[in-house]
């Protein structure tokens, strides 16, 4: 029985949330406690499956899992290594505290919420996980149409616009991928990543404009996806109206589109094609995303100055999060690749954390809400505080919390030749940040005013509610205590992620791939 789950480890991070998806849809008429149960009980599972997946990533081999055994490119492959185990480890511990928060009474007005749950994990370890680009597709719509039922649920007006925009522009970019898928499959002739790193090292030069135009569009779609300007605009909105929970599992999904572009523009575009025209295919890609994502930083400290509310704040803390990694991994060194997944994993926590303290924030403050552009009434001030000072602290990469050692870590590693204008870019809007963080601390916290004995007192604030907020700061805390072996991990997936042949090795050796030749 444990051998027969060590062989099938790959895919159960996917198949545990479906199953559980589908459980909690036959059982929904059974109460929210049944449903509340099969949830932490799908999570726990999930956790040691996560867990158990690092560890084998973590012995440095690259595991290759073909789906019913049929031949790579015919069926599904997936492939575990040390930089996709890290994301679902991150996004089922990232699930654990945002279902914690939704089991404080949000999940009774949202329908099928526990399924939906379990979907979108399901949609997201997928998309790690996956061997194959146009299966990344399919992880990609499963994980935004669970996206869309937890984002709409129970919403009416400004949610309801906003959540429409979410769905237009995410049905825009899957059709431009679909559209990429094509034109790549009709000149490669596959569509299974680790081939198609062969055959675009190979590729007949006459095609290489045609490669480069596909490979462009999917560059669109990816960045979009991970809110790179001007692709961000739909972001803000979206995610300031969306329920706590769901706008804190919401952290990761940028983090999508940013582990997309990594993936594939390391290994399948160039990554085994140095000193040949079909090098090119990636190199222009890090040349352009360089420039744009320190452009989107500046743009989204900007917005973070400029936020009316909490939550639009905490919202443009997520593209700058995103437009930071974009940075380092544009950088290209082993030491930038590594200061960055350190960062990723930390930003995730951290953003969806302000998500959930900006949602405690807005319950306390009565007609006030979460507005920053007037001051009202706190209850619970001393402890919210608390949380959002330690939120703050780790967000704006100040001492000594892990945002501080991810952004030392990344100027420590920048190449001289990039270094001033890097340091320029990463200091000045991380000082711009902390101005804005100051700003808000002192507007809801420390100018908060006594509570009206005319107006109704809140309920005090719900301790599943507290405790998902304190378990994601614990994340970061942990991360920052035992930072060591964290960046010896995140070290050793950059080397590993630097080596595409070894991938490719890894995807021949479980079962070989078909060979034909390129059309």
């Amino acid at each position: 029985m444990i051998d027969a789950l060590h062989v099938h480890l790959p895919v159960l991070p996917i198949l545990v949330p479906l199953l559980f998806a589908a459980v909690m849809l036959l059982s929904e008429r059974r109460g929210i406690v049944v449903q509340r149960a099969l949830s932490a009980v799908g999570l726990a599972c999930l956790l040691a499956i996560s867990i158990a997946l690092v560890a084998v990533a973590d012995e440095g081999r690259i595991t290759a899992y073909l789906l019913g055994d049929w031949p790579a490119r015919l069926g599904i492959a997936l492939m575990v290594d040390r930089l996709n185990a890290l994301m679902v480890l991150t996004t089922t511990l990232l699930g654990a505290a945002c279902l914690l928060h939704a089991c404080g009474g949000w999940d009774r007005r949202a329908i099928h919420f526990h399924a939906l749950f379990q979907l979108q994990l399901a949609g997201l370890n997928g998309a790690f996980l996956t061997g194959d680009l146009f299966n990344l597709f399919v992880f990609f719509e499963v994980m935004l149409i669970a996206s869309y039922g937890l984002l709409l649920s129970g919403g009416r007006g400004p949610r309801m616009r906003a959540g429409l925009h979410y769905v237009v522009f995410n049905i825009t970019a899957s059709t431009l991928f679909l559209i990429a898928l094509g034109l790549l499959y009709g000149l490669l002739g596959t569509l299974n990543m680790a081939e198609m790193a062969q055959r675009a090292a190979q590729a007949d030069p006459a095609n290489l404009s045609l490669i480069r135009a596909a490979s462009g569009i999917l560059l669109v779609v990816f960045c979009a996806k991970a809110a790179l300007a001007p692709l961000y605009l739909w972001l803000p909105n979206a995610y300031a109206r969306a329920p706590a929970a769901v706008a804190a599992l919401f952290a990761v999904m940028t983090k999508v589109g940013i582990y997309a572009v990594l993936r594939v523009y390391t290994l399948v575009f160039g990554g085994l094609a140095e000193g040949t025209p079909a090098a090119m295919l990636a190199d222009w890609a890090w040349a352009w995303l360089l420039p744009a994502g320190a452009v989107t930083l500046v743009l989204a400290t900007l917005g973070v100055l400029a936020s009316s509310s909490l939550r639009m704040l905490v919202a443009f803390l997520v593209i700058a999060s995103a437009a930071t990694l974009f940075i380092a991994f544009s950088l290209g060194t082993t030491d930038t690749l590594a200061a960055g997944l350190y960062y990723l994993v930390h930003s995730t926590f951290v953003a969806a954390a302000l998500f959930l303290i900006a949602d405690l924030v807005r319950r306390q403050r009565g007609g006030a809400g979460d507005t920053l552009d007037r001051n009202g009434p706190l209850r619970h001030n001393a402890l919210l505080g608390l949380l959002f000072a330690t939120a703050a602290v780790s967000v704006s990469g100040m001492p000594p919390l892990s945002g501080f050692i991810g952004k030392t870590l990344l100027l420590d590693a920048v190449p001289a030749t990039s270094m001033a204008w890097v340091w320029t870019v990463i200091l000045l809007t991380g000082l711009l940040t902390v101005v804005a963080l100051a700003r808000t601390a002192s507007q809801v916290f420390w100018r908060a005013q006594p509570w009206p004995d005319t107006t109704p007192v809140p309920a005090p604030p719900g301790r599943a509610h507290v405790a998902a907020a304190v378990l994601l700061l614990a994340y970061g805390i942990a991360m920052t205590a035992w930072a060591a072996p964290v960046l010896a991990y995140a070290e050793a997936a950059a080397r590993q992620l630097q080596a595409p042949a070894d991938y490719v090795e890894a995807a021949h050796a479980t079962r070989p791939l078909l060979r034909e030749p390129s059309p």
